[in-house]
């Protein structure tokens, strides 16, 4: 087999403004964007067509890029049988959702990148998602025989797949669910509590994901019914993500999940939509339990958003990758040596505080900084003052920032999402709601104004921006985070022309999405 190579000439590609598609621009794949051109060829030429779908920060999309993607051998197989379209899944959440419903309801497992075979009339019949290089050779010429051979099963079977997700829709939105009792509410909270992991927080399962939106229920819950468990639930799950390696304990941020059950291993790629939602779930806590620890994970979260992930007009970048230097989390960890050379005398008490140890507490020698002991409990544990601690933390966190600067970056996904922007800024003036702070709310006008700058043309918003404007338009989510943030904004400043513009775009919605 040849070796895995990228081209020296772009393919179609070059043309996106999506980061993950611009990505692809030099395999050897003759992908195609998703859009009438690729969808026309397929029917012209009575060819399967082969969607993979992923998004920029994604480590196994990487993976499968390097096996497969820039293997010329590979290549040729998919461009000799099959129409090859790549999408990304945050430009086209629309496309990434009707694949997913697609690939679940064939009995598999969903994730990304997710790839999904189609008739040339753009019906599914097969998919899966990661696949080694041989695996994936053979799995494409496997279909292209069957889809030549065998036409008329696999027309049946992409027919009935299609009439089962169909039948789907209309199930889950044509019924009338009814009002809303708190009989269904307390339903809920007993769920969410026979799910709850009492001693590391979260739900009680591994892999585990934040999943702001639980929290941020349960508060609203606790607030409604005065129910202390539920609160409980939310104080327990804030405090061991914060002590967490799924937090960055030097930059701040969070990464998007953690491998295992007690937040220790996070697979190391940090998203906008979950800093975001975050930093509202943090700020909205504060406000309840006034806990400087949410204070602290708040500021710092906002200062890795406006040293890392800032345009220089105010909008906020998309995510960064688990991966850089082609390994996952090289950019965050270390050797004990390594820290004992940049902490120096401090170092005996940072290594306690961080969990160091000689062997590594991860991979290869490599440690993941992470707490499980309070300040005040290491302060008796080592025998010195709070402020003592508190001045040994800050030079120690500073030191490491400042050599882990020096280090090859994880890659950067620089297009803003208007959605996700817009849901930041809510989480901007949830905190300067929680701690009144005037550079939050400086941070929150010149989000907007970005926005209605790059994304916004009247009543009407794009999906995304990378140097220039997406062709796609904005979905309902977009919509709903930007009236909800244009709402907050009047709230923060009682400022009319900010209820004026959440106003028209609530009659577009209601014109375009009922």
């Amino acid at each position: 087999m040849k070796t895995s190579a990228k081209k020296t000439t772009p393919n179609r590609l070059a043309e996106s403004s999506s980061p993950y598609l611009l990505q692809h621009a030099f395999n050897p794949v003759d992908w195609y964007e998703w859009g009438p051109e690729a969808l026309h060829k397929a029917q012209l030429e009575d060819k399967p067509i082969l969607v993979s779908i992923g998004y920029s920060a994604c480590h196994w999309c990487h993976v499968m890029e390097h096996e497969s993607f820039e293997n010329p051998d590979v290549a040729s197989i998919m461009n000799d049988h099959f129409v090859c379209i790549k999408v990304d899944r945050e430009e086209r959440p629309d496309i990434d959702q009707v694949y997913m419903d697609a690939v679940q309801a064939m009995g598999l497992n969903g994730g990304w990148p997710l790839h999904v075979f189609l008739t040339p009339e753009q019906q599914p019949f097969y998919g899966g998602t990661y696949f080694p290089s041989q695996n994936w050779m053979q799995l494409l010429l496997q279909l292209s025989k069957a889809f030549h051979q065998q036409r008329p099963e696999i027309d049946q079977t992409a027919l009935e797949l299609t009439q089962r997700l169909n039948a789907g829709d209309l199930g889950r939105f044509a019924k009338d669910a009814g009002p809303f009792s708190a009989t269904d509410f307390a339903n809920i909270f007993t769920t969410l509590e026979s799910r709850f992991d009492n001693v590391h927080g979260g739900m009680d399962k591994a892999p585990k994901f934040v999943m702001p939106t639980l929290w941020l229920w349960l508060l609203r819950y606790h607030h409604m019914t005065r129910n202390k468990r539920a609160l409980q639930m939310v104080i327990t799950t804030l405090r061991q993500l914060a002590m967490g390696g799924i937090y960055d304990q030097i930059g701040g941020g969070f990464a998007r999940y953690s491998v295992d059950s007690r937040w220790f291993a996070p697979h190391f790629e940090k998203m906008l939509y979950d800093n975001a939602q975050l930093l509202s779930l943090y700020s909205e806590a504060y406000r309840i339990t006034p806990d400087p620890e949410f204070q602290k994970i708040v500021f710092e979260t906002i200062g890795w958003l406006k040293r890392e992930m800032l345009h220089p007009e105010g909008g906020f970048y998309s995510a960064l990758d688990a991966d850089s230097e082609g390994k996952e989390g090289t950019f965050y960890i270390w050797t004990k040596q390594e820290l004992d050379k940049l902490w120096d005398k401090d170092s005996s008490i940072l290594r306690d505080y961080y969990h160091v140890s000689e062997t590594g507490n991860w991979e290869h020698g490599q440690n993941i900084l992470y707490r499980t002991d309070t300040d005040e409990e290491l302060t008796k544990m080592r025998g010195i003052t709070p402020d003592e601690l508190e001045a040994c933390v800050a030079n120690g966190k500073f030191l490491l920032l400042e050599c882990r600067a020096k280090r090859i970056r994880p890659g950067l996904d620089d297009k803003v999402v208007t959605g996700w922007n817009a849901m930041l800024l809510q989480g901007l003036l949830d905190a300067y709601n929680s701690f009144g702070d005037s550079s939050l709310l400086d941070l929150a006008l010149n989000n907007i104004h970005f926005l209605e700058k790059y994304v916004m043309d009247g009543q009407m918003c794009y999906r995304a921006f990378k140097n220039k404007r997406s062709s796609t338009e904005g979905f309902l989510e977009d919509y709903a985070f930007l009236i909800q943030a244009y709402i907050s904004l009047y709230h923060a400043t009682f400022d009319e022309r900010w209820l004026a513009k959440a106003d028209r775009h609530c009659q577009y919605v209601l014109s375009h999405f009922w």
